[in-house]
């Protein structure tokens, strides 16, 4: 098992090196769709001027930032993620501040000398290979009685926007999703989420749900944009497909988005996000 989580953290990370640049262009540097979440997490977590906060698998900085408002000159925000890349466009994306630092390394085997008031991770709880080491390894960094506020992507059926491509794809490209891949809907619904934090020793467990619309433009846009942003392993498998396949797979996208098109053409998807707060007592 160590193995496999081994090969799929190598695999993950390399992917996210490659995509960091243009999914902080695309969706962490914009307040649209599913990251709409983040002044949501943000409130919900109630910082204080003079917290200490970690933001766990910050990617490129979008939570980071909003916390860094909200302490002011008062507090401290650390965040931290594998990907050397998201990193450095987080440190370039931020202000220079004495009381903000970046740090890659892991969210299952972080440490730090000092305890957090306060821990945030958005949308990222689905990728950890051991979602409950990473869980508990938040829970000890924590002061007593502190909070973790955490965001994650709703159930497949109450996401659309990847539906809509993923249940076709892994019909015409099988190995689609490597083996060794979490199911990255596996807290998409309430009693999910709440089952693997209470597991870790959280208590005072409150799951919000929200629903974002996004507008992906008319299906055109919708597909290529799928063909231009997808990781180069994923890009390569497309490829690889006969161009009958790949039409009927294009086709079969089409028939999934059908029913979220308007008369004028334009998609617009709900994007289901839960958003759990619980407390280390």
């Amino acid at each position: 098992m160590k193995i496999i989580h081994s090969k799929y953290k190598q695999r993950n990370m390399k992917i996210w090196n490659e995509v960091a640049p243009r999914y902080h262009k695309r969706w962490a540097s914009v307040n649209k769709g599913p990251f709409q979440s983040t002044k949501k997490l943000i409130d919900i977590v109630k910082i204080d001027k003079k917290n200490l906060v970690l933001d766990v698998a910050c990617g490129t900085g979008v939570v980071t930032k909003q916390i860094q408002k909200k302490i002011g000159k008062c507090g401290y925000v650390v965040g931290i993620d594998t990907s050397t890349t998201a990193i450095k466009i987080a440190k370039k994306w931020n202000e220079n501040n004495n009381n903000l630092d970046f740090i890659n390394t892991d969210a299952e085997n972080f440490a730090f000398s000092k305890k957090f008031d306060i821990i945030t991770c958005q949308y990222a709880l689905f990728f950890f290979p051991n979602a409950q080491k990473a869980l508990k390894n938040m829970k000890n960094s924590l002061k007593k009685s502190g909070k973790i506020g955490i965001s994650v992507h709703g159930s497949n059926d109450n996401v659309p926007f990847f539906s809509s491509i993923l249940d076709s794809a892994v019909k015409y490209i099988p190995d689609y999703v490597p083996p060794g891949t979490p199911d990255l809907d596996r807290f998409g619904n309430k009693t999910a989420l709440k089952s693997i934090v209470k597991k870790a020793g959280f208590s005072n467990i409150v799951v919000k749900e929200f629903i974002f619309n996004y507008n992906p433009g008319k299906f055109e846009d919708y597909w290529k944009n799928y063909i231009k942003y997808i990781a180069k392993p994923l890009k390569e498998k497309l490829n690889a497909l006969e161009y009958s396949k790949r039409k009927e797979f294009r086709n079969s996208v089409k028939e999934k988005t059908l029913q979220y098109t308007k008369k004028n053409g334009e998609i617009v998807f709900p994007w289901q996000v839960l958003i759990l707060t619980a407390k280390n007592n």
